[in-house]
């Protein structure tokens, strides 16, 4: 039975670990100058003569940046969509800034990243989680179920994140646009996001194919083999009996004819 979920379960974990290996590209992003890191990033925009802003701005999960990520501030959890300008900066765009984040960032862009940079968070852990299960799957249709589910709770919580990750960064360029200034989303940020939840819902389906997969048990196999055992017992019995019962009609009649022989 286990080799017939162990391609599902080895299929799974590829699929899981192609996407923690985009979660991590995208988490990471900034911390180093090398390729993809220094690509990834969910937002550019023209943030020329705004306060306390690079001429060209990138927003990464953990940093806001400057071009190819260089020039980035200190790492922050969850940081405000607004912390690429100083407070109350002049020239910002206003639909993006606000009293939140230090005086940087407006209530919706605020909480709509930092909920999606939970969501990231969340979904990173479980994948994890998901990818260890996986190899349950190898063993049988109990671990197929286990992996199953916690993918699922991975999928739902990493759709949710690039849901509002989405939302947040498509409609802030179209701030951006309003205002005449050039603005472009990531491709890797973006690429990297869909990919790692494309990955997971491949991963999700087949370990939902390994546990509904049912395979042949071993008993169904002894009791198909003791069953033709049987039959064929049976056939022997009654050849066996045919022959005794020739033989013995034979033995009578040889008997019959030596009692008609006149001494």
């Amino acid at each position: 039975m286990a080799l017939i979920h162990a391609p599902f379960g080895l299929a799974a974990s590829v699929m899981l670990a192609t996407s923690i290996l985009f979660l991590f590209f995208i988490i990471l992003a900034g911390v180093t100058g090398t390729t993809p890191l220094n690509k990834t990033y969910f937002l550019q925009a023209d943030t020329t003569g705004i306060q306390g802003a690079h001429d060209i701005s990138q927003w990464t999960y953990l940093y806001s940046c400057g071009p190819n990520n260089e020039q980035c501030g200190s790492a922050h959890p969850a940081i405000p969509f607004g912390n690429v300008w100083a407070p109350n900066a002049a020239n910002a765009p206003p639909e993006l800034i606000g009293k939140y984040g230090g005086g940087t960032t407006s209530h919706y862009y605020f909480y709509m990243w930092r909920f999606s940079w939970v969501f990231f968070l969340i979904a990173l852990f479980l994948e994890i989680i998901a990818f260890f299960s996986s190899f349950l799957a190898c063993c049988g249709r109990l671990g197929s179920s286990i992996g199953s589910f916690v993918t699922f709770l991975a999928f739902a919580f990493l759709a949710i994140a690039v849901a509002l990750m989405t939302a947040t960064f498509v409609k802030a360029r179209n701030v951006f646009h309003n205002h005449n200034r050039d603005a472009q989303l990531g491709s890797y940020g973006f690429g990297f996001s869909w990919g790692a939840l494309a990955a997971l819902l491949i991963a999700m389906i087949l370990l939902c194919a390994g546990a509904t997969r049912k395979g042949k048990s071993k008993n169904t196999v002894d009791d198909g083999t003791n069953g033709n055992a049987a039959q064929g017992g049976r056939r022997w019995g009654r050849r066996g009996r045919r022959d005794r019962a020739g033989s013995f009609s034979k033995v009578n009649y040889e008997d019959g004819r030596l009692d008609n022989v006149n001494v």
